[in-house]
């Protein structure tokens, strides 16, 4: 205990020295270029949203989202019927008749739980690999804008913690506006 309050003494009497110093030292002069740098952020999340690429991707997974529901509501209904079917008829059936329809009620029960996850997986990765194409052209465009309006930096808004914007700053509908222009000219 007595090490460790000796250890944050010392600690804290560099800070009080170093602070001094700092205070007492002249700034530091700021370059011509930093002097009258230039930040921009684009909102990449609203991009995704509002771009007509962005949308079209999003169009594409929902009706890939709506074949793969078809699907497992089938199953859902197969698996219901047959559930259905062994409580009604259980009675009646004979115990190994009854022990094949609960065995085949718990294959279908994990094949279907099985194609959930794969669908689940398969969706993901469209989802990443369709999104990742429309980031690389969007990067392209953001940096051709940055360049253009003579920015320095231009961040991410939501990645960067940005903590004030002036709506001034924000690069994202000139993004969406070009983006959505270059991608008319490509078809």
């Amino acid at each position: 205990m007595k090490a460790w309050l000796s250890a944050a003494l010392v600690i804290a009497a560099v800070a009080v020295a170093l602070s001094t110093a700092l205070a007492q030292a002249p700034a530091p002069a700021a370059p011509a270029a930093a002097s009258n740098g230039r930040v921009a952020f684009v909102d990449v999340q609203r991009v995704l949203a509002r771009s007509a690429a962005g949308v079209a991707a999003r169009e594409q997974l929902e009706r890939e989202k709506a074949t793969m529901q078809k699907e497992m509501d089938g199953r859902r209904q197969e698996l219901e019927k047959l559930r259905e079917e062994i409580e009604k008829k259980g009675a009646l059936m004979t115990p190994d008749a009854r022990r094949d329809k609960q065995d085949q009620f718990e294959r279908k029960r994990r094949d279907a739980a099985r194609m959930a996850d794969d669908f689940q997986k398969e969706l993901e990765k469209k989802e990443q690999g369709l999104l990742q194409k429309v980031l690389q052209d969007v990067s392209g465009v953001v940096e051709r804008v940055g360049k253009q309006r003579n920015f320095h930096l231009v961040v991410e808004r939501r990645g960067a913690t940005v903590l004030y914007a002036s709506p001034d700053a924000d690069l994202t509908d000139e993004i969406i506006r070009v983006y959505d222009q270059e991608a008319k000219g490509k078809k």
